[in-house]
């Protein structure tokens, strides 16, 4: 019989043991960006993951989905159902998210391309300044690194 048995009143070792590991794992599951769990269970890292899902899914311009998607398409269908709602284009995607900073972006934010004043291309933000998009006709669905600096970030409300 272990000391914590022989107290009135004390759990044994293990189950002291066992509720002190259930409250660290719980705690750490509810810090965002605490855990790759974490992550993935905000609509961002589940909209990321529904996109990465897609890979190789060809692109189709006006398409969103489920078999074949456009830029915005895709964006729109992974955060659909990831639980959010967003327009059908890029630009009106860009007009209703938060814009954030390069230093502030996150894993499933949005990343829009842009010439002047006019965005033409989404997709979102997977890490290590890469994306998932659906490029151009004859692409499909896949991970790419950012190739330019004309780009701004937006976040999902």
């Amino acid at each position: 019989m272990s000391a914590y048995a022989r107290i009135p009143g004390l759990a044994s070792r293990a189950a002291v043991t066992s509720a002190v590991t259930v409250a660290t794992l719980a705690g750490a599951a509810l810090v965002p960006n605490a855990t790759p769990e974490a992550e993935a269970a905000t609509p961002a890292g589940k909209a990321l993951k529904v996109a990465a899902a897609k890979k190789g899914a060809p692109y189709k311009y006006g398409a969103a989905g489920p078999k074949r998607f456009d830029c915005s398409g895709l964006t729109q269908y992974s955060y659909k159902k990831a639980g959010k709602k967003l327009p059908r284009t890029a630009a009106a995607q860009y007009n209703r998210s938060k814009k954030v900073s390069v230093k502030s972006r996150k894993k499933g934010d949005l990343v829009f391309f842009h010439s002047g004043g006019r965005v033409y291309h989404v997709g979102i933000y997977a890490g290590s300044g890469k994306i998932w998009h659906s490029p151009k006709p004859g692409k499909t669905v896949r991970k790419e690194k950012i190739w330019t600096k004309s780009v701004r970030y937006g976040r999902v409300r």
